[in-house]
């Protein structure tokens, strides 16, 4: 359950854990520090989300001023998500975090790792790896600035 007011002696790492602590949440961040994203794009970016948690996710995002919802008056309706001026201050924890899971899935055991999904046609895996491959090569030229 999310907080919706917090007092002053409050543990700040439990208020961050809980603005950016999400099943998606951190993906999407990843995703949207990469730049402006239609909503269709993040749900292709982010196929194991159910619509409804996807939605539920960005707007918790939006409510806390971590992204940014443009909506444009077109039809059929337009929405672009971008990362706000107080998200960019998550950028170097978001890449901690990218760090430190990195190293944590090296040294795991290939026993806990999840077991490929055999419903995934190779067409669509080799659309969203070359989508993750972008992503990726836009995240380096994110770093380098």
């Amino acid at each position: 359950m999310r907080h919706r007011s917090y007092d002053r002696l409050g543990c700040p790492v439990e208020a961050c854990t809980e603005v950016i602590g999400g099943k998606w949440k951190g993906e999407l961040l990843f995703i949207l520090f990469t730049g402006t994203k239609r909503y269709g794009e993040l749900r292709r970016l982010v196929p194991g989300a159910t619509q409804r948690v996807l939605t539920l996710q960005l707007r918790e995002l939006e409510e806390d001023g971590i992204i940014t919802r443009k909506v444009y008056p077109v039809v059929p309706p337009k929405v672009e998500y971008s990362i706000s001026k107080r998200g960019k201050s998550l950028k170097p924890i978001i890449d901690a975090m990218w760090q430190w899971g990195g190293k944590f899935l090296e040294d795991l055991p290939k026993e806990r790792l999840k077991p490929k999904s055999k419903n995934d046609s190779k067409t669509e895996k080799r659309e969203l790896l070359r989508e993750l491959d972008s992503l990726k090569d836009k995240r380096l030229n994110f770093e380098s600035m």
